[in-house]
């Protein structure tokens, strides 16, 4: 069921503000990184601990409102998975969260730039195209879906700010393509040319296997689990607060 137009403003906005401080926290630590060391191991550990620190805690503080999606592919499996029960985000919904988030990670990159005194709109030159990379985000996207969705079949949605958080530290590293799953977070960082960037030329074939990957995802949840209990669907990733006037159902809840 599609909220009210003032209650879904809100998550709308909250989602373009979540989304603009995960990609700055992922561009700002790059940044912080590189200028700090010159060991690329060393630099990749600082982005991956603060990006795991800082989305651990955007979801905790943001799902209660918005359900913390942050993600347009976490949005749009929460909308295929109910979209017949009709407790899924609506198309009205996906029309406000997806341009919400794209331009929250634009505007993450520009004041991540900002903050460190570069250039404020510099398009990445950091090539990413190759076969390997794409296949690499397929996996990683794939696995966020399959997690997110899996704990809320599971009932265990309230362990997504931690277990979110650690997958995607993880996935860091056991990707070639560092994990970015998300297709929001990818166009934000062809704004940066800094350590998190991405060349444009790069961005379309990474969209295309973050849709793959959430589409396997979705698959793996299928094959997996249950459908979600009817009960405790005003959980999300924390309990609402009694201020929410309309609760969500786990699935579209349980973020990312």
């Amino acid at each position: 069921m599609s909220a009210p137009a003032p209650l879904l403003l809100r998550r709308a906005t909250v989602e373009g503000l979540g989304t603009a401080a995960l990609v700055a926290v992922v561009v700002g630590s790059g940044i912080q990184a590189t200028e700090l060391t010159r060991d690329v191991g060393v630099q990749l550990l600082a982005n991956s601990l603060a990006t795991v620190f800082g989305l651990g805690v955007l979801i905790a503080l943001l799902g209660p409102v918005s359900g913390a999606h942050f993600n347009p592919a976490v949005t749009l499996a929460a909308w295929f998975t109910g979209r017949r029960t009709g407790e899924a985000p609506t198309l009205r919904d996906i029309a406000a969260y997806v341009p919400a988030q794209v331009a929250g990670a634009i505007a993450g990159a520009v004041l991540a730039d900002a903050m460190f005194g570069k250039p404020l709109v510099h398009f990445s030159t950091h090539d990413r195209w190759a076969g390997h990379l794409w296949l690499a985000e397929v996996v990683a996207t794939a696995g966020l879906v399959w997690l997110i969705f899996g704990l809320a079949r599971a009932g265990r949605a309230q362990l997504a700010p931690l277990l979110v958080a650690s997958y995607i530290g993880a996935a860091y590293w056991f990707t070639s393509s560092t994990s970015f799953a998300n297709p929001a977070v990818t166009i934000g960082r062809a704004f940066t040319d800094t350590f998190a960037g991405i060349a444009p030329t790069s961005v379309l074939p990474f969209l295309a296997a973050q849709l793959i990957g959430a589409a396997a995802g979705l698959g793996l949840v299928a094959l997996c689990f249950d459908r979600p209990a009817t009960t405790g669907e005003d959980e999300v990733v924390v309990p609402h607060g009694r201020q929410q006037p309309a609760a969500r159902s786990t699935e579209e809840s349980a973020l990312a």
